[in-house]
């Protein structure tokens, strides 16, 4: 399992459950818990009183990881995260992967499947 931090739960368990068609199993006010379909792995996110998120491009080792998510359609994938609330971060480094920020801010990684070995 993999927890984000974030200053309030419900907007992140909103954007990862629709974004990545998980089904949430466990919410509250402090925490919330994310399912893959079928089993694999899961998805917590933590709220964290007065959490900052990670900077991007990387300020100093604020960033200390982030996701990297396969697509099959990058314009399409990208257009459809930042419409349930990611932000394209500024700049964009490739021509086969885009960065967004989550809600909370933190950054992930759309990567054009084709490209990954």
């Amino acid at each position: 399992m993999v927890t984000l931090d974030c200053a309030e739960v419900a907007p992140s368990a909103q954007f990862w459950s629709t974004f990545l068609g998980w089904e949430v199993t466990a919410s509250s006010e402090d925490y919330a818990m994310l399912a893959a379909p079928g089993g694999g792995p899961a998805l917590g996110l933590g709220r964290v009183e007065g959490h900052r998120p990670p900077a991007w491009p990387d300020e100093g080792g604020r960033k200390q990881f982030h996701l990297d998510l396969a697509v099959d359609d990058l314009d399409a994938e990208s257009a459809r995260a930042v419409g349930l609330g990611a932000r394209l971060a500024d700049p964009q480094p490739g021509e086969t992967w885009r960065v967004l920020l989550d809600p909370a801010g933190h950054p992930f990684c759309l990567t054009d499947a084709a490209s990954w070995g």
